[in-house]
């Protein structure tokens, strides 16, 4: 006993070796859509839709679900999510723990059937095996390791419960079947343990042969004699409740499928759509194959799909050879099994022969298609079988050959295959090293070159990335996700001419509609994402809006339940202002998806555009209850809320925006408003931390410059204002409210009438006809002793303005000073030459008026639209006319211009090539652009 722990604790330890560098692994390939973009691990999202929807989060009754349904490995990674959120170490380090517990109940399993040392060896080398890299280092493999735990329980449990020949211990046999139903919750191939059971019973248990076997079912056939079981009574009632549990079950997962069958396309299963023979002949050939991997794991790749493994299209193909060859070590190992007289060796080649074929049966396209023509992780549970049978034939060789070299040579296996699997750990790194290390292996398959573009894409490298669209495009021709990726990097290069070509050639590659027959059954349903693209391409031209309307229409008539489409196109129709239809739009839309926070944040978005601000709080509000971390819906929400001006609202709006503050500390967006809104407090000198702040996340943050400018100048620090409002106008010439508090500061603080000209100067050149620069241009003509000048300046002004009163109040002044220094109009060079002693700029809130009057600008509350939005707080500004005339300064002082209420178009991220799925993955950005990778 202390020498079987001892070994136990050998396998264990072995396993967290191999696998300990896996913890430094992030997010890759089908982990992305699994864990990072699935809201089912999110703890805002009711618990019980995990019972509804498939491993990837997309409900059951969908076309677009992969109809996997693991309830159980879900609710670990959402175990996993409240504890580490989205950090991979946690995620990995549960994967190999499982691993360590699976490894240990396969040896003591292993026990039961092969001495000691054999099974040491067995779990050994299951332990180290380097096919299991993707079960163990991927963290979707989770569903394997898992399912493993609870399908060795089941048999374990089982095989206590026959024990005793007279009884069955029921207990036993009923967690027994608990188990079964819990590895099947976990991934589907656990249900497969009633088969392994059953082989047990019958083989090894009640010790029947085959030539019993074929007594009965001789008799049976033929009825003419009665027969009995070869086996006892009680192990015909565990036979009935295996068989009861097993029929349960799968009626229970036909009706959570819906009875439908997963959609899959030629570029997931080639052999799939192909006709006969070459479809079983190429089907036959995959189980040889996967038999190849589990031998010789030299070549692993992470995607075997699409054109990796060519047909076999007639029976003069040399890898028939390797069908014939794979079929005829199965057969001789089924007849060594049930002629020889050696009873042990007989049960440990029949169970090791039924944990490799049996759970690898739902896998094998034998029954029903799959989504991928080969996948490494689904011989985890096949692989405890051949490695059973290793070890068994080494103990049978060491016996004959000795103990010292066959050790040796096992030792030497054990090692290879654990550095072997050490190193394509680090193959999981990184989404780039995961597709880099299949290319290296693996040239046929489109869906590499696709998703290495995708990976430097993701890092910038768009010339790079399009070389490596453009081989994929070159390896698979037809490949609708490649071409939509080439348009896209196209895009991004600002080559969008390029860019609608190979959109429109990606449409042009899509299947036909056929008469009398429904297209949505027809075409992947993230194909389609073509239409988006190109509609988000052809919209960024105005004149071209109905066209890309046409397009999102034509998506949504061929698949009604797009939602996708009808989110892109509401957002068409609030561009095309046509609110009330982008309305009905997104109303639609919930009927297929009602618990989409995009779709009730872009209702949110359509009640702003109607000026219904309470509505669209509400809906904006809804959105957060789905998704208490939708960005746009906190953002906007917290600007919504501000509008509205009472102080409690202030501080759930301060509570959103420190949550987003949380999430995204450098969103320049978020410090912005929390200025704002600390203005309406008050709160200056907090106003001015969080100004600061934006303008140093982006220093051509256009509102942050021009609010904390204006802030500072009506805090008496006017110097301090002067290098924020130049550095407004470097990167915004057009600023006109800039360019006048500018001007103000170069008169009344820093004296430089040159400069103040040029800024009034400017601002004429921008809008001839403003009032404010050409008056101000009037005062600086003033300050210059210009009098005849400025009284030119301004009789245009009031010519242009008659209904300002205070430009016709400063004309007179002037007036009446040429008047008392008796300047004739027509003698310019006394123009040059006047000069009054009380001809000085009046500093900050002196600006009385020469009758007496005080003049302050008066505080405008705004209203919010998408475009801007203005503070109920108006900064008064310098008056910049010699001492009895004054500046007028615009009453929205404070601007907004970023924290808009942006709509939230959808951009689909599709085809992001999970091996094993149709789920598609979705991103927001600002180019609206469907990163494609060609899975269908």
């Amino acid at each position: 006993m202390a020498l079987k722990h001892a070994l136990g604790a050998v396998v264990v330890f072995t396993s967290i070796v191999v696998y300990h560098n896996s913890c430094y692994c992030g997010f890759v390939f089908d982990d992305i859509s699994a864990i990072k973009d699935n809201r089912d691990l999110r703890p805002h999202t009711p618990l019980i839709n995990i019972l509804f929807n498939d491993f990837w989060g997309t409900p059951m009754h969908k076309e677009q679900s992969h109809k996997s349904y693991r309830p159980l490995t879900v609710l670990t990674f959402r175990w996993n999510y409240m504890f580490q959120q989205l950090e991979p170490m946690g995620y990995h380090l549960v994967n190999m723990l499982l691993h360590s517990v699976v490894c240990l109940m396969y040896f003591r399993m292993c026990s039961m059937f092969v001495p000691e040392l054999s099974s040491f060896a067995a779990a050994m080398l299951f332990a180290v095996h380097p096919i299991h890299t993707e079960a163990v280092t991927g963290v979707v493999g989770r569903a394997e390791t898992l399912s493993s735990i609870f399908f060795l329980a089941a048999f374990t449990l089982y095989c206590k419960s026959g024990k005793s020949k007279k009884a069955t211990d029921w207990k036993c046999l009923s967690i027994s079947m608990l188990c079964v139903a819990t590895a099947m919750l976990c991934k589907e191939q656990g249900i497969t343990i009633t088969g392994v059971c059953a082989v047990y019973e019958i083989f090894v248990q009640q010790k029947v042969r085959l030539p019993e076997i074929k007594h009965m079912v001789k008799t049976a056939i033929t009825g003419k004699t009665a027969y009995h079981l070869p086996w006892s009574n009680e192990a015909t009632k565990r036979i009935f409740v295996l068989a009861v549990t097993t029929i349960c079950l799968l009626l229970v997962r036909l009706q959570i499928m819906g009875s439908q069958l997963p959609v899959f396309t030629r570029f997931d299963n080639p052999a799939s759509v192909t006709h006969t023979p070459i479809r079983q002949l190429t089907y036959h050939y995959l189980i040889s194959l996967n038999l190849w991997l589990l031998l010789f794991p030299c070549d692993l790749c992470c995607d075997w799909t699409m054109g990796t493994v060519p047909l076999v299209e007639s029976i003069t193909d040399p890898r028939n050879l390797a069908t014939i060859t794979a079929y005829a070590f199965l057969l001789t190992f089924l007849f060594i099994a049930f002629n020889s007289d050696n009873r042990q060796q007989s049960a440990v080649i029949l169970m090791g022969l039924a944990f490799l074929i049996l759970p690898f049966l739902p896998a094998s396209n034998l029954f029903f298609p799959v989504g991928f023509v080969v996948a490494e992780r689904v011989l985890y549970m096949p692989s405890m079988g051949f490695c059973m049978l290793i070890a068994y034939g080494w103990n049978i060789l060491a016996d004959k050959k000795g103990k010292k070299l066959t050790t040796l040579g096992l030792a030497a296996l054990i090692l290879a295959h654990g550095s072997k699997t050490y190193v394509r750990n680090w193959d999981w790194e990184t989404e780039y090293s995961i597709f880099m290390s299949g290319l290296r292996v693996n040239q046929r398959n489109a869906k590499l070159f696709n998703n290495v573009g995708h990976a430097l894409e993701g890092q910038g490298k768009y010339t790079e990335a399009l070389r490596y669209f453009h081989t994929a495009v070159s390896v698979q021709e037809d490949d609708v996700g490649a071409h939509i990726n080439v348009g896209r990097t196209y895009n991004h290069l600002k080559m969008f001419k390029e860019a609608e070509d190979a959109y429109l050639k990606a449409k042009s590659l899509l299947p036909k509609a056929k008469p009398g027959e429904s297209y949505q059954a027809r075409i992947a349903p993230n194909h389609l994402n073509v239409f988006l693209n190109l509609a988000n391409l052809i919209s960024k031209n105005s004149t071209r809006l109905e066209e890309a309307d046409m397009l999102y229409r034509q998506a949504i008539s061929m698949r009604a339940d797009y939602t996708q489409a009808y989110i892109n196109r509401g957002d068409i129709l609030i561009k095309l202002n046509r609110t009330k239809e982008a309305q009905e739009v997104y109303e639609r839309a919930l009927l297929y998806d009602s618990n989409n926070p995009d779709i009730y944040y872009n209702l949110g978005v359509v009640f702003l555009e109607q000026g219904k601000a309470s509505q669209a709080l509400a809906y904006l509000d809804k959105a957060l209850d789905i998704d208490p971390e939708h960005e746009q819906a906190l953002l906007n929400s917290a600007i919504l809320l501000q509008e509205l001006g009472r102080p409690e609202l202030r501080k759930i709006a301060r509570e959103r925006l420190l949550k987003l503050l949380h999430k995204e500390s450098t969103n320049e967006r978020v410090h912005f408003n929390l200025g704002m809104l600390a203005m309406d407090d008050k709160n200056i000198e907090e106003a001015e931390h969080w100004f600061r702040r934006a303008v140093h996340l982006k220093v051509d943050f256009r509102s942050a410059l021009f609010n904390l400018a204006l802030l500072l100048a009506d805090d008496h620090r006017p110097l301090e204002a002067a290098p924020f409002l130049n550095q407004l106008v470097k990167y915004h010439p057009d600023h006109i409210k800039g360019l006048i508090l500018l001007g103000d500061i170069y008169i009344n603080n820093i004296k430089d009438l040159d400069a103040a000209e040029n800024c009034y100067k400017r601002i004429l050149e921008l809008d001839p006809v403003n009032i404010q620069g050409l008056h101000n241009l009037c005062v600086v003509y003033v300050e210059r002793g210009k009098l005849l000048q400025a009284q030119t300046c301004l009789e245009q002004a009031h010519k242009l303005a008659p209904g300002e009163d205070y430009v016709l109040r400063h004309l007179q002044i002037v007036k009446n000073r040429i008047a008392k220094h008796k300047i004739n109009i027509n003698d310019k060079q006394g123009d040059e030459e006047v000069n009054f002693n009380d001809n000085r700029v009046i500093s900050n809130g002196s600006s009385k008026s020469v009758d007496g009057t005080e003049k302050t600008t008066q505080p405008v509350v705004s209203k919010a639209s998408d475009k801007q939005r203005y503070s109920s707080h108006v900064v008064n500004t310098e008056p910049v006319f010699v001492k009895n005339v004054e500046s007028y300064v615009n009453e929205e002082d404070f601007e907004d211009e970023t924290a808009d209420i942006v709509r939230h178009t959808k951009e689909v991220v599709s085809e992001k090539v999970i091996k094993d799925r149709h789920k598609s993955n979705y991103d927001v950005g600002t180019d609206g652009d469907d990163p494609s990778s060609g899975m269908s």
